[in-house]
């Protein structure tokens, strides 16, 4: 017998059917004889209806007021999936934020889990009483509602899979695990059987969607295993505790797993994409120390977030250039607070560009193997894929490119680093064939 925490996304909660659907995969974890809590996120759409809602009523909300509205999206979908629950037979109750208590950091709309007081969480479990308990919400130390921001619900489920020390926490989504990359954009993409945290947490912070970095962050330091699968599966789909999807795990896990299986870590895991990076560079700032800090810290001021960052040389009038990245969101907003601070900072002009892309290629292997980095670019270069930035960490190397570059890269880098799948489709000049 395990304790189980199961989480279902928006799209997997999205009407009456679906929830069934749920209640259904429930149900069979209960009927092996596991302590099972469920975590709901609102129904697809739900929470961005209910956003609106608040911006018509009063375009400067107040933010513990708006989380009172957006919190109740969820609060339905676990009170439905109880009384499915108990339709099937079950024995089954939600569980609303405030009455566990999921006690958070009174930052409204974008509050922290602080502590979760499980005791009667736990002796419910116990007695075999599926739990179901809204994703996203909290109570402040104010006892006032909170959430946790969009894709809260996963932070949710992995920190009660933590307070009540669950075996693992599954993440059921709308695709069923971690590949090598997007496979609508390689074919021959295959999915990985285990993903350690700081791969995961490396794939999430560059472009891939499939866990919020947050949720990510807090299970490697609770040391909550991970697993990610799909909700949508058929009758004959295996059962989740057979490892159909995949698992998230420590470092050390991966170790043992790697030495019981007799296999070797593959240098690179996995290639990420994202197309919502913008670069932003500026040009003839003085080299001189303090100009870089007189750049990116009122961009900290505004919550602006800077990702990849490079100073050229310096010129021989004692100026230099300085690019780095935005969100694309928050181009025009960056841009408008470096002009107001043009005189103080000391540049010539400012020049953006928001048709780029990141790649990213993440691997646990890079620590142990030389070369990456130059088959990255050296594979880039051979198709005429020109680099305008890198970044790196111990395990991740990055680059931007231009935009319209973005699917050709993924694809020259997932078969270079030898992830193309042996048994998938091959494409062949726009066909796909067995």
């Amino acid at each position: 017998m395990a304790r189980i925490v199961m989480k279902f996304g928006g799209t997997s909660m999205a009407g009456t059917e679906r929830i069934r659907r749920v209640a259904n995969l429930v149900r069979a974890q209960a009927a092996n004889g596991n302590e099972v809590a469920v975590v709901v996120s609102a129904m697809a759409g739900e929470t961005d209806r209910l956003v609106n809602f608040c911006r018509e009523a009063n375009p400067l909300y107040d933010p513990a007021e708006y989380d009172v509205v957006v919190s109740s999206g969820e609060q339905v979908t676990s009170g439905l999936l109880a009384l499915t629950l108990q339709a099937m037979g079950c024995k089954a109750r939600s569980w609303l934020g405030w009455q566990l208590p999921v006690k958070t950091f009174s930052a409204h709309a974008n509050a922290r889990v602080g502590e979760i007081y499980a005791e009667r969480l736990v002796e419910s479990m116990q007695g075999g009483e599926i739990a179901v308990i809204p994703g996203f919400q909290g109570l402040s130390e104010e006892d006032r509602i909170t959430t946790m921001g969009r894709g809260g619900s996963d932070t949710s489920a992995v920190a009660i899979a933590a307070a009540v020390e669950a075996d693992r926490c599954d993440i059921y989504t709308d695709v069923d695990g971690v590949y090598t990359t997007d496979p609508r954009i390689v074919a021959r993409a295959r999915k990985l059987k285990y993903v350690t945290f700081e791969e995961m947490l490396e794939l999430a912070s560059v472009g891939a969607k499939v866990l919020q970095t947050r949720s990510v962050s807090l299970a490697m330091k609770r040391n909550v295993r991970l697993q990610v699968l799909s909700s949508f599966v058929g009758e004959g789909a295996p059962a989740a505790d057979t490892l159909p999807g995949t698992m998230i795990v420590s470092e050390a896990e991966m170790d043992e797993i790697m030495e019981k299986e007799n296999m070797e870590r593959q240098t690179v895991t996995g290639i990420a994409h994202d197309k919502n990076e913008a670069r932003v560079v500026l040009t003839r700032v003085p080299d001189r120390p303090g100009a870089v800090a007189e750049i990116f810290t009122p961009l900290g001021e505004a919550g602006i977030n800077v990702d990849m960052i490079i100073q050229n040389v310096g010129r021989d009038k004692g100026e230099t250039d300085v690019t780095f990245t935005v969100p694309k969101a928050e181009l025009a907003r960056a841009q408008a607070l470096l002009e107001d601070r043009k005189d103080k900072i000391g540049f010539n002009r400012i020049i953006t560009d928001a048709k780029v892309a990141k790649i990213s290629v993440v691997g646990m292997g890079m620590k142990s193997h030389t070369g990456v980095a130059a088959l990255m670019f050296k594979a880039l270069a051979d198709r005429g894929i020109n680099v305008q930035a890198i970044s790196t960490s111990e395990i991740k190397v990055s680059v931007l490119i231009d935009e319209d570059e973005t699917e050709l890269a993924v694809r020259v880098l997932h078969t270079a680093y030898g992830l193309d799948s042996d048994d998938a489709p091959v494409e062949v000049q726009g066909e796909v064939k067995a």
